[in-house]
C-alpha cells in the first residue's frame, strides 16, 4: 500500500502553487489613471480649501479679539465659500506643485514610455489649462536667467518613494510662491534649541506667508532631507487640538506644543495685522542625523492651504469627494460704519494724508498693475531714457497677477501679491513715475516706509487668500502694457468699492509694526493674569 493518497498530494500542491502566483501578482496601475488623478487632484484643490483647516479657522475668529485681524479671517473664510461655490481659485497664485509619490515595490506598470514626474507634468498640464478653469501659470524655466514662463505650471516637483505593498499613494500640494519664499533653515549646534530658533526667526519673515497658517518643521537627517521633511509634514492634518487635549507622549509632541503656544503669542495675527492667532497647527517630521549635527528646516503654509492625498490600486481613477457647501461656517463681514469711500480717479496728495493706518478704504475707479517683471521693465526703460507705456502720474498700482477670466468674469481670481518684493522700486515709482500709492499685501521694509513718507504717498493692504472675494470688486480689466509678460502685464483695472486699509500712512505709520507690536503686550499681560502674577 502507498504511503500517501497521489491524488491529494497533487491536489495540495496546485493549491500551494495558485496561493503563492495571487499573492504575488503585481496590481498595474494604468498611466493615465495617475494623470487623470492628479489633473482631478490640482482642479479640486484650486477651489476646496481643506475642511479640517476651515475648522480651525472658524475656532480662530471665533477667539479674536483683534478686529482687523479677525476682518481678515472674515475675508478668508467668505472668500473660501464663495470659491467652493463657483469652483474657481482660492488664490490666484495657484503656485508650484508638490507631489510626494509613494510607490509599492509589487507596483506595475501598464505602460514604461513615461516616468512619473512626466505622468505628474502631464497631470499638472491638463489641470492648469483647463478651460472651464483656467489655473495661473507661474513657473519660470531659466530661472538665473531669462526667466520665461513655461505657460503650463510644468514641470512640477516630484518626490518618489518606493514602499511596502502593491498600491501608489499620491500627495500633492500647490504651494504659493509668498509662503514659500518665507522658508528659513538652519545648521543648529546639537545643544541649541529649536523652539528658541523658530520664535527668534518668525518674526524676520514678515506678513509674506499670509498667516494665519501652518509651520511645517523638518529635523534631522542632512540640510535637503530635513526641507522634503519640513514639506511633507504640511500634508498632515490640522490637529493640534486634540493633541493640546490628550497631552504630549514624547518629545516631538511637547515640541510641537511649545512652538505652537510661543509663536501664538508673538502677536502677529492675521495678515500681520496683531492678533491671538498666527498658527493654526505646528508639524514636525523628524529622522536621525550626525552626531555633530542639528539641521532644521521651517517651512510656512499660507492662508490658501492646498493639499489632498489619494491611492491607486488599479481599479481606475482616484475618486475625490466634494465636501457639502454646509460645511463651511455662515460668517459675514460688514465694513463698519467708519469706512472711507474714494475715487481714485480723483485723488490727490493733500486727500490722501488725511487716510490714517488702520482704516478701512472702498477704492472705486481705475488702478493699474504691476509685478517683479513689469516693475524691472520699467526700471530699464527709465535708465534707457524710453517713454513708459502707461502714466502712472496720480494712480495707484496693484501688485498683482490675476488668473485668466471665464464666462462673464472680468477677470479671475486677483488676491495681492507680496509688497516687500517691490520694495526695491518703490522710490523710483514714486519720485519717476507720478505714482500716488501702492496696493499689495504685508508689511514694507523699514526704508521703504521712510520712502513712502518722505514723497507723502500710502501703502494699502488687500486680504491675501481672499482673491476671488478681491476680483467681484473689479468689474472691467484689460491688459495695456506688456502683453508677453503674461500674467506679470501691466492690467487697467476698473474696480467698485474694492477693500483695502491704509497699511502704511503718509506719516509713515505701519499696521505691521504697530500692530504686532500692541498686541504681543496685550497676550503678555493677559498670560500674565492667567498665572496670577
Amino acid at each position: 500500500q502507498p504511503m500517501y493518497d497521489i491524488g491529494k498530494f497533487i491536489t495540495f500542491n496546485l493549491s500551494l502553487a495558485q496561493l503563492i502566483k495571487k499573492e504575488t501578482v503585481m496590481a498595474i496601475i494604468k498611466q493615465q489613471d495617475l494623470i487623470e488623478s492628479v489633473a482631478d487632484a490640482l482642479q479640486y484643490i484650486s477651489f476646496y480649501h481643506p475642511l479640517d483647516f476651515i475648522q480651525a479657522l472658524e475656532k480662530a475668529y471665533h477667539k479674536e479679539e483683534s478686529q482687523a485681524a479677525k476682518d481678515a479671517i472674515a475675508q478668508i473664510l467668505i472668500n473660501s465659500r464663495m470659491s467652493a461655490h463657483g469652483k474657481r481659485p482660492i488664490c490666484q497664485d495657484t503656485g508650484i506643485v508638490t507631489c510626494f509619490v509613494k510607490v509599492g515595490m509589487a507596483v506595475q506598470w501598464d505602460k514604461t514610455d513615461m516616468t512619473v514626474q512626466q505622468m505628474v507634468d502631464e497631470g499638472t498640464r491638463r489641470a492648469y489649462l483647463n478651460p472651464d478653469n483656467p489655473l495661473r501659470a507661474s513657473i519660470v524655466a531659466d530661472p538665473a536667467g531669462k526667466r520665461i514662463n513655461t505657460k503650463d505650471n510644468t514641470p512640477s516637483v516630484v518626490h518618489i518613494d518606493m514602499v511596502p505593498g502593491d498600491h501608489i499613494e499620491v500627495m500633492i500640494a500647490a504651494k504659493g510662491g509668498g509662503s514659500e519664499n518665507k522658508s528659513k533653515m538652519a545648521m543648529l549646534n546639537p545643544s541649541d534649541s529649536i523652539a528658541d530658533w523658530v520664535v527668534k526667526t518668525l518674526p524676520t519673515m514678515g506678513a509674506g506667508w499670509c498667516p494665519p497658517g501652518m509651520l511645517g518643521i523638518g529635523i534631522g537627517g542632512t540640510a535637503e532631507k530635513a526641507g522634503v521633511l519640513a514639506k511633507e509634514s504640511l500634508m498632515d492634518p490640522v490637529n493640534i487640538q486634540e493633541l493640546i487635549d490628550r497631552g504630549p507622549e514624547n518629545a516631538e509632541e511637547e515640541l510641537r506644543l511649545e512652538i505652537y503656544d510661543r509663536v501664538n503669542k508673538l502677536g502677529i495675527g492675521a495678515q500681520g495685522l496683531g492678533g491671538l492667532t498666527t498658527v493654526v497647527d505646528i508639524k514636525i517630521n523628524s529622522v536621525p542625523t550626525h552626531a555633530a549635527s542639528k539641521p532644521v528646516v521651517m517651512i510656512p503654509n499660507c492662508a490658501a492651504t492646498r493639499h489632498v492625498h489619494f491611492h491607486l490600486d488599479g481599479s481606475g481613477p482616484a475618486d475625490l469627494t466634494p465636501p457639502k457647501l454646509e460645511d463651511w461656517p455662515e460668517i459675514t463681514w460688514e465694513v463698519g460704519e467708519n469706512v472711507r469711500r474714494v475715487n481714485v480717479d480723483e485723488l490727490s496728495k493733500a486727500d490722501i494724508s488725511s487716510w490714517k493706518t488702520g482704516e478701512t478704504v472702498l477704492l472705486s475707479g481705475t488702478i493699474l498693475t504691476g509685478r517683479d517683471a513689469a516693475h524691472k521693465r520699467i526700471q530699464d526703460m527709465l535708465a534707457a531714457g524710453e517713454e513708459l507705456p502707461v502714466d502712472f502720474t496720480d494712480k495707484f498700482i496693484y501688485y498683482v497677477g490675476p488668473v485668466d477670466a471665464i464666462g462673464d468674469e472680468a477677470v479671475g481670481p486677483a488676491g495681492p501679491t507680496t509688497a516687500t518684493r517691490m520694495d526695491k522700486f518703490t522710490e523710483m515709482m514714486l519720485s519717476k513715475t507720478g505714482l500716488l500709492g501702492t496696493i499689495g499685501k504685508a508689511e514694507r521694509g523699514p526704508d521703504t516706509v521712510e520712502c513712502i513718507k518722505k514723497h507723502k504717498s500710502v501703502y494699502l493692504m488687500a486680504v491675501g487668500g481672499a482673491a476671488y472675494l478681491v476680483s467681484k470688486a473689479i468689474k472691467k480689466a484689460k491688459v495695456v502694457a506688456f502683453e508677453d509678460m503674461g500674467m506679470e502685464a501691466i492690467y487697467e483695472f476698473v474696480v467698485e468699492d474694492m477693500p483695502v486699509t491704509v497699511a502704511v500712512d503718509s506719516l509713515g505709520e505701519s499696521a505691521h509694526v504697530t500692530g504686532p507690536a500692541i498686541w504681543q503686550a496685550k497676550i503678555a499681560e493677559l498670560d500674565s493674569k492667567l498665572k496670577g502674577e
